[in-house]
């Protein structure tokens, strides 16, 4: 009975491990104004910092990242510029995942493809048009009414969100920027402060609060007016101010970047040799506290999209 019963549970936590499609349609939230400015940029100077979760020494040289994640308003506006351009199309898209082909409505552009070296459980990403964005499925925060896309207005200061890979990289190298590197993107979170011997595992420090980010029963402003679970939060929301009596501590990390833990996963740039995994930073508001600590990454192939996936750009 016993064994019954520990097979029951760990069949439940594969199962809870899995959900990666949390539900964000049950409200729409009011509009927030944190001000803070999406368009400001930071820079993050050459030099060491503690990479990981064992402090491991890694040199950077000097660049700058977006202070917040794209916000659903600047990928509109991208999209508007980019179809004016002819660099993007609308319509149907075949999506690849491994041996079998998805056909998806969305937003398209053409991509060079990647070198294939054939390891195992390596994928080939070929050349020719990947989706960006679905434009017919749940939580996508865009509107498209054949000609110009517009962000739904209670949500144009939250992070762009049910974007590929594909779709973040063409966002970056359509203004000239890139996505930063997992090594960039950490030292931009935790910086290069040493205590006892290892870096903070938190971008403002060494614990988290419940008003210091949007993660998992985190009970943010969206949960404190309706009471539910599972939504982004205006980039930006943490920085000390107030909102309908919901206090926030300021999280910003040492360089000056919001929602670096926590809200939305962020894409980064690296692609790896021997694999066809993009990798993401961050956690969102869909992850446990403990899964914000800077070093913590997850992958997915570059075609994935999902409500608590996002980016922001570096150059």
């Amino acid at each position: 009975m016993k064994q019954i019963l520990l097979t029951l549970i760990l069949i439940m936590l594969l199962l809870a491990a899995c959900d990666s499609a949390p539900d964000i349609s049950a409200v729409t939230p009011p509009y927030v104004d944190t001000g803070i400015d999406s368009e400001a940029w930071a820079h993050v100077p050459a030099g060491e910092f503690p990479y990981g979760q064992h402090n491991h020494m890694t040199m950077v040289d000097d660049y700058e990242i977006m202070i917040t994640n794209v916000t659903n308003e600047q990928y509109a506006h991208f999209l508007n510029e980019a179809l004016a351009a002819g660099v993007i199309r609308i319509g149907d898209v075949d999506v690849e995942a491994g041996e079998t082909v998805q056909v998806l409505y969305g937003v398209a552009g053409d991509y060079p493809g990647d070198p294939f070296d054939g390891y195992e459980h390596e994928e080939k990403i070929t050349a020719g048009d990947k989706l960006y964005i679905p434009l017919k499925e749940a939580g996508l925060r865009l509107a498209f009414d054949g000609e110009q896309f517009e962000s739904i207005p209670e949500y144009a200061n939250h992070p762009m969100t049910m974007v590929s890979w594909f779709g973040a990289n063409a966002y970056c190298e359509f203004y000239q920027y890139r996505l930063p590197t997992e090594a960039e993107w950490e030292k931009a979170a935790r910086g290069t402060e040493m205590v006892d011997g290892r870096g903070r595992p938190f971008p403002w420090g060494d614990e988290i609060e419940s008003n210091q980010a949007n993660y998992y029963s985190s009970f943010d402003l969206f949960e404190k007016l309706f009471g539910k679970l599972g939504n982004t939060t205006p980039v930006g929301l943490y920085n000390g101010q107030t909102y309908d009596g919901y206090e926030t501590l300021n999280a910003a990390s040492p360089y000056g970047l919001y929602d670096m833990a926590g809200n939305v996963w962020q894409w980064t740039g690296d692609d790896y040799p021997d694999q066809h995994y993009r990798y993401l930073r961050g956690g969102s508001f869909y992850s446990y506290a403990v899964d914000l600590r800077v070093w913590k990454n997850n992958s997915a192939s570059p075609t994935y999209y999902s409500p608590a996936a996002g980016f922001r750009c570096a150059k």
